[in-house]
């Protein structure tokens, strides 16, 4: 008798292309991240049948990676959880779902309920007002650790004011952005 698990495993399963979109001559760089897009919306629109959570998925392409937005269900909330863990936690496993079906391994970025678009603009404002801290006092400013994602949005954002610079110090989890005048 099979468990739960083992039959959401088997929902779940995807099935490998019969070609691999990355290594096809055909395909340039954007038709192969609409394809991933495509094969990771099939994963997670599966996904949400199984947890029996309504949502619209939206499928994008944003500079060298494809985006996936879910959006619209009234319980997507806990599909990102505290601090947006589950929605990394669901993210990895969505690359992996993409690198079963293509071999390549998948930069893709997933979104549940605008969170990390709002986590997006939340940091380059703290980026900038931080910048503009440092810019006025001349004093170097050191940030909450954050990660990577985080810290990228920072940098960023600390990149389009002249005058200060930052950079990445500590180790993994305390890991943070620290900005200086330049």
């Amino acid at each position: 008798m099979a468990s739960d698990l083992d039959k959401v495993e088997e929902d779940l399963a995807v099935a490998p292309e019969e070609s691999n979109p990355a290594a096809d001559a055909d395909l340039d760089d954007d038709d192969y991240l609409i394809e991933e897009g495509e094969i990771a919306g099939d994963y997670l629109e599966q996904l949400l049948d199984v947890l029996d959570f309504d949502g619209d998925i939206d499928l994008d392409v944003e500079g060298d990676r494809a985006v996936v937005s879910i959006d619209g269900g009234k319980d997507l909330t806990k599909l990102v959880g505290r601090n947006g863990e589950v929605l990394d936690a669901l993210q990895e496993l969505t690359r992996l779902a993409v690198q079963q079906a293509t071999g390549e391994r998948s930069k893709l970025m997933l979104d549940i309920a605008g969170w990390r678009a709002g986590k997006r603009n939340e940091l380059s404002s703290l980026g900038a007002s931080a910048a503009q801290r440092v810019l006025e006092s001349g004093k170097r400013e050191e940030l909450e650790p954050m990660t990577p994602f985080e810290r990228k949005i920072v940098h960023d954002a600390v990149a389009k004011i002249d005058g200060v610079s930052s950079e990445s110090e500590g180790a993994e989890p305390n890991r943070r952005v620290v900005i200086v005048k330049d």
